[in-house]
Order: structure tokens, then sequence, then C-alpha cells
């Protein structure tokens, strides 16, 4: 059975807001953790660098464990990897408000949460891809700011939600409300098939239904003697016993089952094998491709030194001694709005022929770098909050990373292929957010820790830009073509 070619409508649309709610409900609360961050700070005593490790646990696991991720979906398809995932966030945020202690929150919080949004996200990025072909900057666009309108709903919300109920009170809450990703992985139906031949039986149903001979009319032994020796293949001349019942039925010998289960499960250990050393060769093709290498190392920079913003600007200005009645709008509410607009925003342009999405997103990763730079400057709220709102816009190129991918390896490994760059994209949320917040206790001062995020980042793009320059490939086409070809100089006849 192979997939039917994507309608770009129809129930896809269906699918889109289906992923866009599961975003939501999923990634909100981890990507709004700024919010929670300052409170557990109070909660807690402990230093800012180990605090920050629940925030990055919740981003980051979920990522590392991304080829996992992308195998469950290929192994048992989206809906129940969405059913399941919403098991896991609901289930560790309800735990998170019984928290005794940091150590706790590492493990509901940061490995519960953080595992069951890992697995959501290829889910939905797979499905909307099936779904989409010529619309797919729109509807990846559309999807992946689920997590952004989340991220502005959910920063606001927990910060009203604590100031009536409490901080446990308030992951109790929104625990309960992640509950309806159940309702949207149901929706989430599979991309259709179209039919194709039936595959064929596998070795021991074959040969149970070979065994069986109905006779209707008495034969000779010989006969079904013969008929018998048939199912033993190319292997080697096999004699059972057979006993015919009063029924017309034959049955062979148990010593004969016992020798075709066993070949059947040596196939099927062969089988799994052969599978697994696809899956490696296929990962050692890819990191050949040197764009692929370079998509990985970028976004390993990126999320060593952009992600910590998200986390860490409600705490920057309660170091710059900004009031909290002069924070009209959550600093993380404003970024994750404009990161909604700029990932709708860049999809959008992602469909265009005449753009480049390598280049692109490139050009967003140092945007974000340069504008990392400015953050240890910002003294009011004011300028905070148009900060926030820049790095939101270039935090959007999201939306066009499965588009990055896609046009880098195909689209037949974009599940394989994200799978391994989400795994770094998860290394980096993890040291990220930790080691930001270690270089603030050794200084006192965000200043160091904003310095060296935006030196990663734009290390990160300028190398994804380089490399995707044309001059290379110029390079290898020079580099393959063969020699020329040599001519053997004849004299002219005399006239």
């Amino acid at each position: 059975m192979a997939n039917q070619k994507p309608p770009d409508g129809g129930w896809g649309w269906v699918i889109v807001v289906s992923s866009f709610f599961v975003q939501f409900l999923s990634f909100g609360s981890p990507l709004a953790v700024g919010v929670l961050y300052v409170e557990w700070l109070d909660a807690f005593n402990e230093g800012k660098g180990k605090t920050a490790w629940i925030g990055s646990l919740a981003n980051g696991v979920g990522l590392i464990a991304s080829p996992l991720c992308s195998a469950s979906v290929s192994a048992f398809g989206v809906r129940p990897v969405v059913i399941f995932s919403g098991l896991m966030v609901a289930g560790g945020l309800i735990l998170s408000s019984f928290a005794p202690s940091l150590y706790f929150l590492y493990f509901s919080y940061g490995c519960m949460v953080g595992f069951g949004c890992g697995l959501s996200y290829p889910a939905t990025v797979t499905a909307t891809c099936q779904y989409f072909d010529k619309r797919r900057g729109l509807a990846l666009g559309i999807v992946s700011t689920g997590a952004s309108i989340g991220t502005f709903m959910y920063a606001s919300l927990q910060k009203v939600l604590i100031s009536i109920y409490g901080l446990d009170g308030c992951l109790l809450i929104i625990g309960a409300l992640s509950l309806n990703i159940l309702a949207c992985g149901i929706l989430m139906r599979p991309l259709p098939q179209d039919p194709s031949p039936p595959l064929e039986k596998p070795m021991l149903e074959k040969t149970q239904d070979t065994y069986i001979i109905y006779r209707e009319k008495e034969t000779d032994p010989d006969e079904t003697q013969g008929m018998l020796g048939i199912i033993s293949g190319s292997e080697t001349d096999r004699t059972c016993d057979v006993s015919s019942t009063h029924s017309g039925f034959v049955a062979p010998n148990s010593t004969a089952n016992r020798d075709l289960e066993k070949n059947f499960c040596k196939q099927l250990v062969k089988t799994n094998c052969q599978r697994y050393l696809t899956y490696w060769l296929d990962t050692v093709d890819m990191l050949k491709n040197r764009v692929f290498v370079a998509l990985f190392l970028a976004i390993l920079f990126f999320d060593i030194g952009g992600f910590p913003a998200s986390l860490l600007l409600e705490d920057v200005a309660k170091s710059a001694n900004i009031p909290d009645q002069a924070m009209v709008v959550p600093l993380v509410s404003i970024l994750g709005f404009s990161a909604a607009m700029g990932k709708l925003f860049l999809g959008i342009l992602a469909d265009f022929k005449w753009v480049n999405t390598v280049y692109l997103y490139a050009f967003t990763l140092l945007a974000t770098g340069f504008i990392l730079f400015a953050v240890p400057y910002a003294n009011t709220y004011a300028v905070l909050a148009v900060l926030a709102g820049m790095i939101g816009i270039a935090s959007g190129n999201w939306s066009i990373f499965p588009y990055v991918t896609t046009k880098t390896v195909g689209l037949d490994k974009l599940t394989h292929a994200y799978g391994i760059l989400m795994f770094f994209a998860g290394l980096g949320n993890c040291l990220g957010p930790p080691l930001l917040g270690w270089c603030f206790d050794m200084t006192q001062t965000y200043e160091h820790a904003f310095y060296l995020s935006a030196i990663c980042v734009i290390v990160g793009g300028l190398l994804l830009f380089l490399v995707a320059l044309p001059l290379w490939d110029n390079c290898t086409r020079k580099n393959s073509k063969s020699p020329p070809k040599s001519y053997i100089y004849k004299p002219a006849s005399n006239a």
C-alpha cells in the first residue's frame, strides 16, 4: 500500500487545526516556563543555573529523544502517538503540582512533559507534510504558530492562576487543560492509501495453509505425501508422518511445525536487523551531505544561545530592577505573540519559488544573534519589550525548519532526518539555560551570558550560510569531471 498524493486541502485542514491545538496545549507551558522559573527561584532558594535545568529539560528531553519519537510515529502512526503524548504532558504537569524539590521537578516537569512534547512535535509535522505539498509552507506555518500562541496565552494565564491559586494550583489546572490533546489526537486520521496487490503471506501462514488440505475424495497416499513434500521449498527434502482424520483434513506432525516456526523466527530477526542496519546506513549517507551537517550544527548553536532568551527574559527584567507594575504584558507573552507572527510570515514567504529557504533560515539566525547583543543594555520595560518582539519574529524560523529539512534531504527521508536534527536541538536546549545561569551566578550580571549566547547563534548562522553557497557545487562539479580526451596527431598525407 502506498500513500496517495497529498490533497493540499480537504481533511488536511482538519489535520492542520488539530495539530495547531496539539502544539498549543503541549508547548504552551514549557515555552512560557520563564514565568514559573521566577516562582521556583523563590520557592526553592536554589541557584539560577540549577533551577534553569527544569525549563531546559522540558524543552530539551523531547528533542533529544526525537529519533525515538520519530521511530514511534513511523511504527505506530500519528494518532496513537499524539494520544499517548497527551497523557504524558498532562500527567507530568499534574505530578509537578505535588513536587517537594527541584529534583522531583526534573523528572515530572522536565522529563515527562518534555518527552510528551517530543512525541507530539514530529507527529504533527509528519501528518501535515503528508496532507500538503504545494501549500506545505503555509500549513506548517499555521501549525507551528500553535506553540507560539500557546506561549502568549500561557504566560499571562499562568501569572493569573499563580496569583489566585498559587504555584501548585496553577500546575494542576494547566495539567487538566492538557488532556484536550487526546481529543485532538482522535481527529488526526492517517492519509488514505492507494490500493495495491495484497502482500505475500508470511512463511508460517503460507505453510499452514498448504499443510491443511481438504480432501473431498479419497486420494492415493503417495500423492498426498508428494503434496506435502512441496512445503519444504528449496531447503531439503523432508519426510513427515501424515495422519488423516475422518473429517478429511491432513495435518503435519509436531516436529515439522516446530522447524517451520524456528525458520520463521529466524527470518523475522533477520528482517529487523536488516531494517536497523538500513537506518544507520541512511544516517551515514545523510551525514555526507555538507548542508545537512551544517544544518544540525547551526541548530545546535542556535538553541544553546537563542533558546535561553525566552526562559530568562523575565529574570533579566527583575535583575534590571524594573517594577512589576511597569510590566503590563509579560515579556514571554510578547515573545510568543511575535513568534507566531514570524512563523506565519516566514511560512508564507517560504512558498515563493524565488526564495531560498536555506538562506532565509540562516538570515534569521544572524538577526537573532545581533539582537541578543543588545539585551544587556536594555534597562527599561519598553526596550526589553521591543527586543523580545524582535527575537520572537526571528525565532519564527521554526515554521520553515521542516521546509529546509525537506529541501536538504528530500521528503522520503524527512522523518529520519528530522529526528537527528531535533536531537541536536534538544542538546542545545538542555545546555543553553544552565550555561547562562551559571555564567550569571559567577559574574552576577547577564552581560557576559548574553554575549556568549549571541556569539553562538551568529557562528551557527554564518556556518550554514557559507556552506550553502553555490560555489561549493561548482567546485564539486569541476572535481568530478572526467579528464580531457587525448588526441593522437597524424600528419596529413602528401598530395
